[in-house]
């Protein structure tokens, strides 16, 4: 339903995940995206799942935070070569933006209530939309397929809150018929997680 991020360099987190297998991953050849999901208390870090490729909504939340060409970005990984990208150094928060049934499976809801649902844009400016299940009918956008996952929204700032104030913000700005989406991304960081994983050594720099 959504996800928030931000650039670190290599801290403790790093080195107890993905610094493992640096150097297997540079012998392979390895080049692209890969996402480690972890449980991480004070206790230690507990590896749930390995993704080797962009996921989704992450890839579009990546999008919104390279400042950089991402063309030139994903041909410079397609061809081997180093990328040299410029990144937005705050928050970014990436926000799904659903339809009925999401994320049930049942044609009928899908079909009274989603499907060729009218996607109203309220702006001119399209900034932080990024069009997943969609498509453009006599100048009209409308949710395409019948998984109800038209669009995902994102927003950056400095602060985690800024970032969210501006995703929300600009779906405030989108109609959709019975649209839902999560209005807490970003809200344990600002309550304290951040805080932790710092307190914790994870974040900041550390000799072991």
């Amino acid at each position: 339903m959504g996800t928030s991020r931000f650039w670190a360099g290599q801290n403790k987190l790093f080195r107890k995940t993905f610094g493992k297998i640096e150097d297997w991953l540079a012998n392979e050849g390895y080049i692209g995206s890969i996402d480690i999901n972890c449980i991480v208390n004070q206790n230690g870090i507990y590896p749930l799942e390995f993704t080797p490729r962009f996921g989704y909504p992450t890839i579009a939340l990546q999008e919104e935070s390279i400042e950089s060409s991402t063309g030139a970005f994903l041909y410079d990984l397609a061809n081997g070569n180093y990328p040299e990208i410029q990144v937005h150094n705050g928050f970014q928060v990436a926000v799904r933006v659903v339809l009925p049934p999401f994320p049930f499976d049942d044609a009928k809801t899908y079909d009274k209530n989603s499907r060729n649902a009218a996607v109203v844009f309220q702006t001119e400016s399209h900034e932080g939309i990024h069009l997943e299940d969609t498509k453009k009918i006599d100048g009209q956008w409308r949710a395409a397929g019948d998984n109800g996952m038209p669009i995902v929204v994102t927003g950056k700032g400095d602060t985690m809150q800024a970032a969210r104030e501006q995703a929300y913000g600009r779906i405030d700005n989108i109609v959709m018929p019975n649209l839902y989406y999560r209005d807490d991304i970003g809200e344990r960081w600002i309550e304290g997680e951040g805080d932790r994983l710092l307190a914790w050594g994870y974040l900041g720099p550390s000799e072991d």
